[in-house]
């Protein structure tokens, strides 16, 4: 099943449930515009070369589209489609005026100098740029994108659009060009409190909790130390070329030291004081939480029989799959989705946004307050739904959103109905 056919699967669910409306399920079944592109850039060899690449709104109804750029070679529609469905429901949880949008290049990057990136850059705003904008759709780092990308999208928009506001039409730009105080860490972050709102919902605390976290990157890594620093043992940790266990417990900032000296953490296995695992063994620990900060479809129908953790916390986009998940609840295992859990990235991209739009520049402090207040909130209303209907997390976090895209539809077709054919 295709990722766009997981999301759909996600959605009906949380609309059966809830008995959404006709009109809503219509509106949530296919994106609102899709625009594929195709242009080239001229090789640093004298080769030209031809790339394809999509900007997908799915769904504009409480704000303007908001949504990654991703560069990778196997970028294709579908997974566009479902990463900016992912980004409407999102958006919708916390709570924040934006809809869900999404884009990608089909190409490696890793295989073009940096002018060949820039060049590649500029092509792409420059063929998307009359569907984007600080009010319209705004873009934001995503797979093999970051910083100093989100600086060439805003200044190509801006030879295309001048405006005072032209930074706002995209976020996670670099700290000396808008960016936000605090973004680099936001993900982490984010579920972080997620997770801090459930321990104090139930009176425990993270002291002596075990961790194991699949996909060691920044995300997991900085989320790893957080809550070591909180008290938890991080007993295993993998990358994509495998991993190292040692459930005496080990360092995540020497971890990533070693990690970064050797080219990779099964190389630092031995260092560590451990063995080393695959990122399928890493499934199959037992420990109280299993952070899972890698790929999507990680944990599926033919592993998932092998999980043991209390609580998985879904810091990646799409790691369990809607058949494994349903067996995970089964079995009583807790799991926080990732519409909520990986949300600080797009909270504290709206904070961005915001001070773009202001001409204002916040201190990396409010910026945390602000986080820790919306993720809290969004962990409440997650919570109040799942109660009003018996029902999991994820389950929830898709129905809340739900309610907030009809409340939408509902006041603007309101307003439509008694504002058409007045003089």
């Amino acid at each position: 099943m295709s990722l766009y056919e997981n999301t759909q699967k996600t959605i009906k669910k949380a609309a059966d449930t809830m008995k959404l409306s006709k009109e809503i399920r219509q509106i949530m079944d296919e994106p609102e515009r899709i625009l594929e592109v195709n242009f080239h850039i001229h090789r640093d060899s004298g080769e030209i070369q031809m790339v394809r690449g999509f900007r997908i709104q799915h769904n504009t109804l409480r704000g303007p589209g908001k949504g990654g750029i991703r560069y990778h070679p196997q970028v294709d529609m579908g997974e566009v489609k479902a990463l900016a469905g992912w980004m409407t429901i999102k958006c919708a949880v916390v709570d924040i005026p934006y809809g869900g949008a999404k884009g990608g290049v089909e190409i490696d990057p890793r295989e073009l100098s940096e002018g060949e990136l820039e060049q590649l850059t500029r092509e792409y705003i420059a063929t998307i740029a009359p569907i984007i904008g600080p009010r319209k759709d705004v873009p934001a780092p995503d797979v093999y994108t970051n910083g100093k990308i989100m600086n060439w999208v805003a200044d190509e928009y801006r030879k295309h659009y001048p405006s005072d506001d032209y930074l706002a039409v995209v976020t996670g730009k670099t700290l000396d060009n808008g960016g936000s105080l605090g973004r680099d860490s936001a993900t982490a972050d984010g579920g972080v409190h997620v997770l801090e709102a459930y321990f104090e919902k139930i009176g425990e605390s993270f002291e002596g909790k075990t961790i194991a976290v699949q996909g060691f990157g920044n995300a997991g890594n900085h989320a790893v130390r957080i809550l070591q620093s909180k008290g938890c043992k991080l007993i295993a940790a993998t990358d994509s070329k495998g991993g190292v266990k040692n459930l005496a417990g080990f360092d995540a900032v020497k971890a990533l030291e070693l990690k970064e000296a050797k080219g990779g953490l099964a190389k630092a296995a031995a260092d560590l004081g451990g063995e080393v695992i695959t990122n399928d063994d890493i499934l199959a620990l037992d420990c109280d939480i299993l952070l899972l900060a890698a790929l999507e479809n990680q944990v599926r129908e033919d592993n998932v029989g092998t999980v043991k953790a209390k609580l998985i916390c879904e810091l990646a986009n799409g790691p369990t799959t809607p058949e494994a998940h349903e067996k995970l609840v089964a079995n009583g295992v807790i799991i926080f989705p990732d519409v909520l859990f990986n949300s600080g990235g797009v909270t504290v991209s709206f904070y961005e946004w915001e001070q773009n739009l202001a001409h204002e520049k916040w201190t990396k402090e409010k910026v945390a307050e602000k986080l820790v207040k919306s993720q809290k909130q969004a962990f409440a209303d997650m919570d109040k739904v799942a109660n009003e209907f018996k029902t999991d997390y994820r389950n929830a976090c898709y129905i809340l959103a739900l309610r907030r895209i009809e409340q939408a539809f509902n006041e603007k077709h309101s307003a439509a109905a008694h504002g058409f054919g007045k003089v």
